[in-house]
């Protein structure tokens, strides 16, 4: 086994990469015909075998890399101003949740990812809409609250889905402005991790090896998605990312 894997086989051994491309497939799957998903599915698994800023690492490099073959598509659908405005709001607060993150434990670390989750999952399921249309100052401040939980617990997408599920736009703009919103946050990510000083070599090259499953996830999941049937995937991505953050809390250990 190569040597920049030996920090994932000391946590979990060979049994932990299996578990980790796992939920890199099915994160990869819900990503591809929902457009989010993916630090929510994925973060509960590597959370179990990995140390906080692993997990994170792993997580920006297989997602920068995992989505290129639908950037082309996701941005004819988009809205790019509001996506500039998500990312804006984003960048303000992203240094102050990884400044939080580097004091927590890595067992709040999980429980943070796993609570944040359900309490999305549970206001996405009540089905909660905005009328009207969605101001400027809105934009920012959900982008805002996304760098937060981006820094802190390494989900920046909760606010922003909820806001966009919430609202009148059609399914292919809300999945593909959240599509690139959490892909430019991943860059901005990256580069604020390496000013940190916690950019770990080892968990790039993780990334890397799990980047391709992540990869061909996302172009089957593009390729199941029909806007007619927007309910059903929803369904399913509830689903899986409750199951994921369940499975993700540290009373199972």
């Amino acid at each position: 086994m190569p040597e920049f894997l030996s920090p994932l086989l000391v946590a979990a051994s060979a049994e932990g990469i299996i578990f980790l491309c796992f939920g890199v497939a099915l994160a990869g799957l819900v990503r591809g015909f929902a457009g989010f998903g993916t630090a929510l599915i994925y973060l509960p698994f590597a959370g179990q075998v990995l140390t906080p800023f692993e997990a994170l690492t792993t997580l920006i490099i297989m997602d920068l890399i995992g989505p290129v073959p639908l950037i082309p598509q996701m941005w004819r659908a988009s809205h790019p101003r509001d996506v500039l405005r998500l990312v804006g709001g984003m960048a303000l607060t992203l240094p102050l949740g990884l400044y939080i993150l580097s004091l927590i434990a890595p067992e709040i670390f999980r429980y943070l990812i796993s609570g944040t989750t359900l309490v999305l999952l549970v206001l996405l399921i009540s089905e909660v809409r905005y009328p009207g249309e969605l101001k400027k100052h809105m934009i920012w401040m959900a982008g805002g609250m996304g760098g937060f939980l981006a820094g802190v617990a390494g989900i920046p997408g909760p606010p922003v889905i909820l806001l966009y599920m919430a609202s009148q736009h059609t399914v292919s703009v809300v999945r593909a402005n959240i599509f690139l919103y959490l892909l430019l946050t991943d860059i901005l990510m990256l580069g604020v991790l390496w000013l940190y000083g916690e950019l770990i070599p080892t968990a790039i090259w993780i990334g890397l090896v799990i980047a391709p499953v992540y990869m061909l996830a996302n172009v089957v999941g593009a390729a199941i998605f029909r806007p007619e049937y927007e309910r059903s995937y929803r369904v399913l991505a509830y689903i899986v990312i409750g199951g994921a953050a369940v499975s993700g809390l540290p009373v199972w250990d």
